[in-house]
């Protein structure tokens, strides 16, 4: 059984003690990363989050990172000016990305540019252009860092996992790092708010300089000659689905079926609820995802609505490594599920009499387990904690 003791990821962050800022910051990505949300996929105690700025015992620069304490390790180097005016941490940068480029894709440097004194560390086409987001509150600012850094962890966990499914495949491993995530907005064009929301999150997508973001959005992006149903259904099969459920969302015939895939798929989803009077028959199956409330005057939870969507894509790549490194023990009936199971979970099932269903920790509540037995007896769910400590006996 391929089984390792080692995280799949570690973040890293430094700062210069001098940074007054640094530590607040620091703690911020830290509340983000060791939310119980990323615990119940990884497993332990979830994402680790280091901090690297007290200094080493007569040393001007703090302890090292053993990059093999991890399977992968992202640092985040907070640099502000008062890093940029010290040798010694400008030479400690320095080393650091020449020993995480000699180790490869599993280990990567994140520099954040806190001011304009950054870019004379010589890294200006790396930064995370903190000092450029002025015009934003403290949290907007916040926000944007969490989701530009949890879209950089999700392509080393895309890297990482080919590398698991093909050792030695370093090329592939290179391309999925490469690859963009898709996001998928699901919209109805039939109310005031479907249409002009999905432009605005599209806007923001495209025009936040450093992302990497691409959107797919079947106004502008259907190629001439291609059926409309197909493309659609394709793209949600491998797309980060945001549906936007205004008023009419429900009451389409292809805003229900591109919820219905994208569940089918396990794909990473997100609710924007943008209702604004009422929805008649709320679709049945929009639960079982997180649902994010929009301020529909100036849709300016949009970039809320993005950071969401991406702690679900490294969500599920998280999961995905570890169903990697656990499959050789299961047999042909174990389904794999990235979120609770749903009855809509049964749909996939060929023989509903021996399956088991294995889902990310916690266990569901007696109630929706009584629901399932009522249905489908012969069905099991265990959480992975649950069928691990069965199997594994």
């Amino acid at each position: 059984m391929l089984i390792t003791t080692r995280p799949f990821l570690v973040i890293y962050v430094a700062w210069h003690p001098n940074f007054a800022e640094g530590s607040n910051l620091a703690k911020t990505l830290y509340a983000h990363y060791r939310r119980e949300l990323y615990e119940n996929v990884a497993g332990g105690t979830g994402l680790s989050v280091i901090y690297r700025s007290v200094l080493a015992s007569d040393t001007p620069v703090p302890t090292d990172i053993n990059f093999a304490d991890s399977e992968t390790s992202a640092i985040v180097l907070l640099i502000d000016k008062n890093w940029a005016g010290d040798p010694a941490w400008v030479a400690w940068a320095g080393n650091l990305m020449d020993r995480a480029d000699a180790a490869g894709l599993s280990v990567r440097i994140f520099p954040v540019a806190i001011d304009t004194e950054a870019v004379k560390i010589g890294i200006t086409e790396q930064l995370v252009r903190w000092e450029h987001w002025g015009d934003k509150s403290e949290d907007d600012r916040k926000c944007a860092l969490t989701s530009s850094l949890t879209y950089q962890f999700c392509r080393m966990l895309r890297s990482y996992l080919a590398q698991l499914k093909h050792p030695g495949a370093d090329e592939e491993a290179l391309d999925q790092y490469l690859r963009k995530v898709e996001i998928f907005l699901s919209h109805s064009k039939h109310d005031a708010n479907g249409k002009r929301i999905a432009k605005l999150i599209r806007d923001r997508l495209f025009k936040t300089e450093g992302d990497g973001l691409t959107s797919f959005f079947d106004v502008y992006d259907i190629p001439a000659g291609l059926r409309f149903n197909k493309v659609i259904l394709q793209k949600v099969k491998v797309s980060a689905v945001i549906a936007i459920h205004s008023d009419s969302y429900s009451s389409r015939e292809w805003c229900r079926r591109e919820i219905i895939e994208a569940k089918r798929w396990n794909v990473p989803l997100v609710i924007a609820n943008c209702i604004s009077d009422v929805d008649e028959r709320s679709f049945p199956y929009m639960g079982n995802v997180p649902l994010v409330r929009m301020n529909l005057r100036g849709a300016t939870r949009s970039d809320y609505v993005v950071g969401r969507l991406l702690d679900e894509v490294l969500k599920d790549f998280l999961w995905r490594c570890r169903i990697e490194l656990v499959k050789s023990i299961a047999g042909a009936e174990v389904a794999f599920l990235p979120r609770p199971p749903e009855l809509i979970s049964l749909a996939g099932i060929s023989d509903l009499a021996k399956a088991t269903l294995v889902y990310p920790d916690p266990p569901i509540g007696a109630e929706e387990q009584r629901l399932f037995e009522k249905i489908a007896p012969g069905v099991r769910l265990r959480s992975m904690t649950e069928w691990l400590a069965e199997t594994t006996a």
